[in-house]
């Protein structure tokens, strides 16, 4: 059995927003997060400009791969999370914003603050109080403790944590309590 390399994770929190905004307009649009499914591969590909191999990645048996999609337009996908429910926590594999929220030129912010929350979210639903982790490139450490309120448990090792997850879910997720 091949030896899974994990990861580490190198996306920038460029807003946290109480949904996602139109960096253009200010507008803030509400969003839904759900399981992505296979006729959504169909468009997530390197051959349009994904980063990672989102196909390989729904094939993992134990991990779920979920979509951030404007509420009312679900077939324009804004970014990409794959999660593993650990025994005691909530694990982040992946996460990306889709090629056209990212850079100069990117339509909307807060795309991957809102996957993350989400992330806490499906921990407290799982029974494991928001606590989620990740391994962050090492440049990127003091970025997702100023950002999230994740802390460094060392290495490259980030955790969030029940105070920091709330946090996070209030800010997105406050008209769903």
């Amino acid at each position: 059995m091949k030896k899974e390399e994990k990861k580490e994770l190198d996306f920038l929190i460029d807003k946290l927003t109480n949904s996602i905004e139109n960096i253009t307009t200010g507008d803030s649009f509400q969003t839904e997060v759900s399981l992505l499914t296979t006729s959504d591969l169909k468009s997530i590909t390197k051959n349009n400009n994904w980063v990672f191999d989102w196909k390989e990645e729904f094939k993992q048996p134990e991990r779920e791969v979920y979509k951030l999609t404007i509420a009312g337009n679900p077939s324009i996908i804004q970014g990409l999370m794959s999660i593993e429910i650990k025994t005691d926590h909530v694990y982040l594999h992946l996460v990306e914003n889709a090629p056209f929220n990212r850079g100069k030129s990117k339509v909307y912010a807060g795309v991957p603050g809102n996957l993350v929350a989400f992330a806490c979210r499906l921990s407290f639903q799982r029974g494991h109080e928001g606590n989620v982790s990740f391994l962050s490139k090492s440049q990127l450490v003091e970025h997702y403790e100023q950002t999230l309120g994740a802390f460094h448990f060392g290495g490259r090792i980030m955790i969030i944590e029940t105070k920091a997850a709330l946090s996070l879910i209030d800010r997105y997720f406050k008209n769903l309590k």
